[in-house]
């Protein structure tokens, strides 16, 4: 059976990521900052006749919770198949750029930024033992240079400058990550999984939990034919090959 990790799968997006990929045959483990979340979040999951789910407490932000959490993966798996780094935070709100300050970044991109980077260091070595693995990162439009760059336009009359930049260096973090692992058999991508309405959100958007999870899980699951190295944002470019970083 494949296995796969899914970090923030307690909740919203990453919770129906996990049980898309759960239901796709992959035994999942579902991380969560808070383990009792987590187990709350996997006893449903087998309330609703899913037995290959199991919670595991990670902290993206803590360097000791992500050892941790690859000791207890690495002693039941000798190989992860998917990694999808989901769990994020949009700080505090609204960003300026001349008034939010550096400890307002820091703490968006100790989450968005540098946990992705410690997670995916830490499990490399598992997803290299798998014969096609797949890293997704979830990101956003609202990084797009190329959006955010029309000042007249009407993309985002609000701006979150902490946030966005924080996904615009995940985006550059993945471009180098595919870059690196080319020549092998990983697919690793960006994905944004549009305007949902979440607890992230205020439960304000224009897609699904269920959609965005669909649109996340599908480049989990593409073939060896599949792209990398690219960044999708379908609800808003459903002609990827349009899709501006």
């Amino acid at each position: 059976m494949k296995s796969a990790l899914v970090t923030g799968g307690n909740k919203g997006i990453g919770n129906e990521v996990a049980k898309i990929l759960a239901g796709n045959g992959f035994f999942v483990y579902l991380a969560s900052r808070s383990l009792e979340n987590g187990l709350k979040a996997a006893e449903k999951f087998k309330a609703e006749g899913f037995d290959n789910i199991e919670a595991i407490q990670l902290d993206v932000t803590n360097q000791e919770s992500i050892n941790a959490a690859r000791a207890t993966i690495g002693e039941k798996t000798q190989v992860l198949d998917v990694l999808v780094n989901n769990a994020g935070i949009s700080g505090v709100r609204q960003q300026s750029a001349l008034e939010t300050t550096i400890d307002a970044f820091k703490t968006v991109y100790e989450t968005n930024v540098f946990g992705v980077i410690a997670v995916t260091q830490a499990f490399i070595d598992l997803l290299k033992k798998s014969p096609a693995p797949r890293i997704v990162n979830v990101s956003t439009s609202m990084a797009s240079l190329t959006l955010a760059a029309n000042l007249s336009g009407n993309n985002y009359p609000t701006r979150y400058v902490a946030y966005q930049s924080s996904k615009s260096a995940l985006n550059m973090y993945t471009v180098n990550l595919a870059y690196e692992l080319l020549d092998t058999p990983f697919k690793v991508n960006a994905v944004c999984p549009g305007w949902t309405r979440t607890d992230f959100t205020g439960y304000q958007g224009t897609s699904t939990a269920e959609e965005a999870g669909q649109r996340i899980a599908k480049y989990a699951l593409i073939g060896e034919d599949g792209p990398t190295g690219k960044f999708f944002s379908e609800e808003y470019f459903p002609e990827p090959a349009n899709c501006p970083w």
